[in-house]
């Protein structure tokens, strides 16, 4: 009660000062009119540098001021107590020429009124402003600094509101396993407690966009049937130093309130990068935060009841602190879904949708191999969206076609004006990636071919059709991707000639090559080179740590490494060549049917083989 009777004094206090200020201002503000003399007034009539002057008389028609409008621009004013007077000595300069303008008498109200109603209207302003930042504070202290900036921007949802359970997560069969035990924990502390157990007080999810860290922290939530604090690692930065301090400070206050919870920090990579590695060294903002972050969760005592779960697809940038046993202790990597978990994912976000009776969600789980749960999620969205542009009130397996094709190589523009000569082209470079998808035994089979533009820039498309998932890549699958490259550029070069050869193909050139270079600098498939890795797996320039970083191989071995990449993309070449050259009637059919149809399926594309 004390404290807040004397934030209110204080608040008082801080108003009486401004309006103070304000008054002090408009005095001296109205004092500074009066700089010139009657005698100075005199002598520049006689010089003739006047051009006007201004009669402003004041309330009572006696007192006024002169404005002197000089030819150079400026302005002097003059204060008069006698305006009758300084009128009978103005008329003895008539001969100069002046003009003296008699204004009437000033508004009353907009000289003195209208400032005093500005100044009552800005400390009603202030006033308001800080009995409510008071009031907002709880009864001041750190959380009402910087205007609340220091508060955390945490959402929390009470067990009742977040429904969210392990039902709703699917395709993630061993991360669920792997934290039951959190959930356990929370339901029943004591059970670990009597054994000596110690759970892990902050938990990692670690893998690509997409494939359910969030959800999976929710589910936990639910299961658990306790609060849930959701926040994002870019809330806690700010420009003033030490705001973010603060703002973990108070979520943890917080989090120990609301025991047992969840802590929830998404992109924590955002806060938490390795320290060190920027020009400011170890005093910058964010810095100051990850230290702050670190030492509350030192602050935790055993078993309190908090467990934090952070996500991130950067885990090769955090700090190391924050990974060691006593922090993060656990980490649960979540990768793209197997097939199984593809059509079970695809299952939970068809609940609400109306499909037909052709649509096969286990054909297309087979055939959306990579997909994330969020790009299932996006595929089905999208189907129906197409199926009520076309007025039905179902999803059919054609929208989920399109919508496949949609989301992989973008919307197919067949509005766009394309020269016969430019299809053509187009037709012979997509029949080479397709025939050597084909033919090659580690890379095909092909889906759909296609000469129509997409919204990605490219003139056509040739999209294949993986039917397993694969965990490694062999040299041999890398060296028929390289392969698939070129062919393209290939097909061009023996139709139209050397001299023909577009710029279509850079892009698979660039594939090409980066494929190639990573098989020598990266997975030691060059025998010349040897088993050694040149590239540094840090994709990231971390200013302050490598600026001066030399690099970790001699000129000697990059030139290896250049002569190397360079027979490897060269013996693709000459085998991708040698492939085309013989299925060449295959070359001119496909190329044929594209101009004819402009999209083939695979079906059509098969039967050009028999």
């Amino acid at each position: 009660m004390n404290n807040k009777k004397s934030q209110g004094y204080r608040v008082y206090f801080f108003l009486m000062i401004v309006l103070l200020v304000f008054a002090v201002v408009l005095s001296f503000a109205q004092r500074n009119k009066v700089y010139y003399t009657k005698a100075e007034l005199a002598k520049d009539i006689d010089l003739g540098v006047i051009e006007k002057i201004i009669i402003e008389p004041n309330a009572d028609n006696r007192t006024g001021t002169l404005s002197v409008n000089f030819k150079s621009g400026n302005v002097k004013k003059l204060y008069v107590t006698d305006i009758t007077a300084m009128e009978t000595e103005l008329e003895q300069y008539d001969s100069f020429g002046l003009f003296v303008e008699d204004i009437p008498r000033e508004n009353w109200f907009l000289s003195y009124m209208l400032p005093m109603l500005i100044v009552l209207i800005a400390g009603v302003f202030l006033f308001v402003m800080f009995t409510s930042q008071s009031a907002g504070g709880g009864g001041g202290g750190q959380n009402s600094k910087m205007m609340n900036f220091g508060k955390s921007r945490a959402r929390m949802y009470r067990a009742s509101e977040n429904p969210t359970t392990f039902n709703d997560v699917a395709g993630l069969h061993e991360e669920k396993k792997e934290v039951e035990e959190i959930v356990e924990f929370l339901k029943n502390p004591g059970k670990f407690a009597k054994l000596g157990a110690r759970i892990p007080k902050g938990v990692l999810l670690e893998g690509p966009p997409g494939t359910g860290k969030t959800l999976l922290a929710k589910a936990i939530a639910g299961e658990a049937n306790v609060p849930f604090f959701s926040i994002s690692g870019s809330d806690f930065v700010e420009m003033f130093v030490g705001v973010g301090a603060s703002r973990v400070r108070d979520l943890f206050q917080d989090a120990k309130k609301n025991a047992p919870c969840i802590v929830f920090i998404d992109e924590i990579d955002a806060v938490a990068r390795r320290r060190g590695t920027g020009m400011g060294g170890g005093h910058d903002e964010r810095e100051q935060t990850l230290n702050q972050l670190l030492v509350e969760m030192d602050g935790f005592g055993e078993n309190s009841g908090i467990i934090v779960l952070a996500a991130t697809n950067r885990v090769d940038i955090l700090d190391p602190a924050i990974l060691r046993p006593g922090r993060f202790d656990r980490k649960v990597v979540i990768g793209s879904p197997d097939v199984r978990g593809r059509e079970e994912i695809l299952n939970v976000h068809a609940k609400n949708k109306p499909l037909a009776e052709d649509v096969d969600l286990k054909s297309i789980a087979q055939t959306t191999a990579g997909f994330t749960g969020a790009d299932l999620e996006n595929m089905l969205n999208e189907s129906a969206i197409l199926a009520a542009k076309s007025d039905r009130e179902y999803i059919v397996q054609d929208d989920i076609k399109q919508a496949f094709v949609k989301i992989g190589l973008g919307v197919e523009k067949k509005s766009r004006i394309i020269s016969d000569k430019e299809k053509k082209i187009t037709a012979y470079h997509e029949a080479g990636h397709a025939i050597l998808f084909h033919v090659l035994p580690d890379v095909g089979p092909v889906y759909s071919v296609s000469i129509i533009p997409t919204g990605q820039g490219a003139a056509g498309y040739t999209m294949p059709l993986p039917e397993k998932d694969e965990m490694f890549l062999t040299k041999n699958k890398m060296l028929q991707d390289i392969q698939v490259s070129l062919g393209g550029r290939i097909a061009e070069s023996l139709i139209f000639g050397e001299d023909e050869i577009t710029t279509g193909a850079s892009s698979d050139i660039k594939k090409a090559t980066k494929e190639a270079r990573k098989m020598v600098t990266k997975y030691g498939m060059s025998k010349n080179v040897g088993v050694i890795c040149y590239e540094d797996d840090d994709d990231e320039v971390f200013i302050g740590r490598d600026l001066a970083h030399a690099k970790n191989h001699s000129e000697a071995s990059a030139s290896e490494i250049d002569k190397e990449v360079k027979e490897i993309v060269d013996s693709c070449y000459a085998k991708a060549e040698a492939i085309l050259k013989d299925h060449m009637n295959v070359l001119h059919s496909c190329a044929d049917l594209l101009l004819e149809k402009e999209k083939i399926t695979r079906e059509e594309f098969e039967a050009l083989f028999v």
